[in-house]
């Protein structure tokens, strides 16, 4: 019986591991050349877990209660397709997190932040992918007026850049400094102090991060790929190291130019 019963696990742990194979490797689409960003920091490592859903895909903290990163593939023809679509706006648990890993709905009530997205709706071209996109594993808690003012222009410009060279690249997520972090709700969600979003460029070899603190005040930060490693404790691997190490735009608030180097 207990070889009988060693077998069966073993079974379904490999079955588990081949299906969670499956799943990782549908999403590699959403990640320049098939990789997926990588914890550097360990202590970050315990309880993820990646979700792949149809346009983007997630790395999942049970320890902050919401995403490390959430990756997407935005496309000019996307972003035409998404200007037709109407905002659900239909929040949900994700029910493939294992119990007591994920925000709930009503960690959010009356906690005086927005749920803010990772992967915006606004880049959504499809109803199934809006729909996912208001996954609580792709949302942190967020300034409001960081979240409606600033941060929505800037994912309006990350989708000018994308219509005008074609496509890009874009890897959105929270980050977590200082000693005494502010948590929401009976999961006690961390709310990020900064959210930063990778945008690569492939058409331009063009990559760049901004970080924006997560309040009201509106300041922001444009570095080098590889200057978001070092402080994020997440690496890039699917952007070529010389083109990481580079920023060449400018945010004028409203769009990003990007600053012609000898291409």
């Amino acid at each position: 019986m207990k070889k009988l019963f060693a077998c069966l696990t073993l079974t379904l742990a490999l079955a588990g591991h081949a299906l969670a194979a499956s799943a990782t490797s549908a999403c590699t689409q959403f990640v320049p050349d098939g990789q997926f960003p990588t914890l550097s920091n360990p202590r970050m490592a315990p309880k993820t877990h990646m979700l792949c859903y149809s346009d983007y895909v997630v790395l999942h903290s049970g320890v902050t209660h919401g995403p490390l990163w959430s990756a997407e593939h935005i496309t000019r023809d996307h972003l035409e397709a998404a200007k037709d679509m109407t905002r659900t706006n239909r929040f949900f648990e994700d029910n493939r997190l294992p119990d007591g890993d994920g925000a709930t709905l009503a960690d959010y009530k009356r906690s005086g932040f927005d749920r803010g997205h990772m992967s915006p709706a606004g880049n959504r071209w499809n109803p199934q992918a809006m729909a996912e996109s208001f996954s609580l594993a792709n949302i942190v808690p967020q300034n409001r007026e960081n979240n409606q003012r600033l941060w929505s222009h800037i994912e309006t410009a990350v989708r000018k850049l994308a219509t005008k060279y074609g496509d890009a690249y874009v890897v959105t997520g929270p980050l977590f400094t200082g000693a005494q972090l502010q948590t929401i709700g009976a999961s006690r969600v961390l709310v990020p102090t900064q959210i930063f979003k990778v945008v690569y460029v492939p058409s331009q070899q063009l990559a760049f991060a901004v970080v924006a603190s997560n309040t009201s005040d509106e300041r922001y930060e444009l570095r080098s790929v590889r200057d978001l490693e070092a402080q994020s404790g997440i690496a890039f691997p699917g952007i070529p190291a010389n083109v990481a190490a580079q920023q060449k735009v400018s945010f004028n608030g409203r769009a990003f130019a990007v600053r012609k180097w000898g291409w």
